[in-house]
Parts: structure tokens; sequence; C-alpha cells
């Protein structure tokens, strides 16, 4: 019964965190720390490091102290930080790596649900302000991006 509840907890763990990355995005990187994010619109830097980065230590930050809470008997720390881990995985992987290419991976994915999370995070993208934006999740995007 406790690895059931485990990998559920997990597998609502890494849902929820799609809900998470949404709200940050919308509500946080677009609002009070957009200084923080700002640099990921604009490209106005050379380094391949952005202040937006450290909204990835944020999370990770969170996902370590489940562990430590894990390791030292609370045993669901283990299945919540896995899930914010895992899902920290694939947003990097969607993100960074195949939408904008920060290493040179995954460029020639043709697939319905590749094309439309890349086509709804572009469209996020020609907003430049932190004001008017649209389509702040990541892996669950609207239906209208993955049309013709």
């Amino acid at each position: 019964m406790k690895t059931f509840l485990w990998i559920v907890i997990f597998l609502g763990t890494f849902s929820i965190m799609e809900f998470m990355a949404w709200f940050t995005h919308k509500y946080v990187m677009h609002g009070f720390l957009w200084s923080l994010h700002k640099d990921h619109h604009h490209k106005d830097h050379d380094s391949w490091f952005e202040r937006n980065d450290a909204f990835f230590i944020f999370y990770a930050v969170v996902s370590m102290s489940l562990f430590y809470a894990g390791a030292n008997g609370w045993w669901p720390g283990w299945a919540l930080g896995f899930g914010i881990l895992a899902y920290g995985i694939a947003y990097f992987l969607v993100h960074d790596i195949f939408i904008h290419q920060r290493f040179k991976l995954f460029r020639n994915a043709d697939h319905w649900y590749a094309r439309g999370v890349r086509r709804a995070h572009k469209i996020h993208h020609k907003h430049l302000g932190k004001a008017d934006g649209e389509c702040f999740g990541m892996l669950f995007v609207p239906f209208k991006y993955f049309k013709k």
C-alpha cells in the first residue's frame, strides 16, 4: 500500500508542478520578479546563463529539502521531492533544450505535440514586456496551438 501511495504522490506532485510552473510564470516571473525573468524575453546579455535560471534554484532547494525530510523519516518527502525533480528534468528537456535550443538536441522533432508546444511558446515570447502575455504553461498548452 505504501508503494501505491508513493506512486500516487509522485504523479500528483509532477502534475501539480505544471500548475505551479504556470502560476509562477504568470504571477511571479511576469509580476514582481520580472527583473529576473526579463532577460529570458529580451536576450540583452552575452552569457549562456540568464538571471531567469534562478527560478530553477528555488525549486531545486524545495526538492532537496523534501529529500532531506524523507531521509529523516518522513517517507512522503521522497515522493514529493522526486516529483518536483522529475518535473524539473521535463521542464529542462522541453523548455531549455527542445524549445530554446540551449543545447543543439531534438532539432528535428516533428510530432504534433512538439509542434503545438513550440508554437505556444513562440506566441508567449512575441510579447516582450511583462504585460499582455499568454500561454504561461509548459507541458499542457491550449488545444488551439495543436491545430494547423
